[in-house]
């Protein structure tokens, strides 16, 4: 069991590591009007959704359910568990969102400033701050 959640963790680790870069990439790809540049920002772009970001989001959520199986009444009767699965549910709609935006940078049709992303960035590091309180404190 403790095996399960040391993995569980690293992949989450390695999710959160891709979820706070990417969006920093798209800062400065927004920034760019290089074509050499823009070029380059693709190719790291693509590399960190497809090979970091979503085999640790998977992982991260293959890991979760097994601990989570393990003990399942106990989990499912926390309030923290449901809060938490509810950010992790947002942590997921944040991904669709970066892969749209990794789509449109692709296509060169982005249209937002680089300051949206900015703020954008900003999303992973208030559930990630929300998700650690939960499971540490269980405030209920």
């Amino acid at each position: 069991m403790l095996w399960f959640k040391a993995f569980h963790i690293i992949a989450v680790i390695c999710w959160f590591a891709a979820l706070f870069y990417l969006p920093r990439l798209f800062v400065h790809h927004a920034m760019t009007d290089d074509n050499a540049t823009s070029e380059r920002f693709k190719i790291m772009e693509r590399k960190l959704y497809r090979g970091i970001m979503t085999p640790s989001a998977v992982l991260s959520i293959i890991f979760g359910a097994i601990v989570y199986f393990y003990n399942p009444v106990y989990y499912s009767s926390s309030a923290w568990m449901h809060a938490k699965l509810f950010c992790v549910f947002f942590l997921l709609i944040y991904q669709y969102m970066c892969w749209h935006y990794l789509k449109l940078f692709r296509d060169d049709k982005n249209t937002r400033p680089h300051t949206y992303y900015r703020v954008f960035n900003e999303v992973p590091t208030v559930l990630l701050i929300i998700i650690v309180i939960l499971v540490v404190v269980k405030p209920f």
